[in-house]
């Protein structure tokens, strides 16, 4: 009767079997000689033991240390435990957090909401914003009925535009400061403010 191919191991089988020879061993191990051990005793390839072994480190079940020039590596039965319950706790912790930050944002867009309503303040601001911009396009169209007439009707006419086009600039920047507040302070995205003021996204400033 011939005997098939051995399966090889697994990498959680490796972890399991090496963790195995430390509790079983209850010692400490230099990394060549948990290497032979291991291939002998538990049936890994030696080759692979280091990276097993640097795993195990990683996940706080094999303590590591440096003496001289050498690594000595151990693991007692109950480390695994104590590992398991501080990495229990590090969730937990961060569970916590988590749902501290949920009821800070829950309470931020709360905030967030209280100014949203349609206030008398937003619809005057609103009010402001076109009259300045109704204004500076009715002179700009009255100044072209006018490009042949005197020079100085024609100066002020400009100058008239102007004022107009810096009160509905202003008007808007004022507008635009309140975004990036509610962006900063609310998370609010542009879009959204625009939505909640009822203001058109493509508003910007005149030339």
């Amino acid at each position: 009767m011939s005997t098939g191919r051995k399966k090889p191991l697994s990498q959680a089988e490796k972890s399991a079997k090496l963790l195995e020879l430390f509790h079983e061993s209850r010692d400490v191990w230099a990394l060549k000689d948990i290497e032979r051990a291991g291939s002998k005793e538990k049936g890994i390839v030696s080759n692979t033991v280091k990276d097993i072994l640097d795993m195990l480190v990683s996940d706080g079940l094999v303590t590591m240390e440096k003496i001289g020039i050498s690594n000595y590596y151990w693991s007692f039965p109950g480390a695994a435990a104590a590992a398991k319950k501080r990495q229990l706790d590090d969730l937990e912790s961060e569970v916590v957090s988590a749902k501290r930050r949920k009821e800070e944002l829950s309470k931020e867009i709360e905030a967030a909401k209280e100014g949203r309503e349609d206030t008398d303040d937003r619809q005057q601001l609103m009010a402001q914003v076109k009259e300045a911009q109704s204004r500076q396009q009715g002179l700009k169209a009255e100044l072209a009925q006018f490009v042949d007439c005197d020079p100085a009707m024609i100066e002020g006419k400009e100058k008239a535009a102007i004022v107009a086009r810096d009160a509905a600039n202003r008007w808007t920047d004022n507008i635009f400061n309140l975004q990036s507040y509610c962006r900063d302070k609310y998370s609010m995205a542009p879009a959204d403010f625009c939505r909640a003021f009822g203001i058109p996204e493509d508003l910007d400033s005149l030339a």
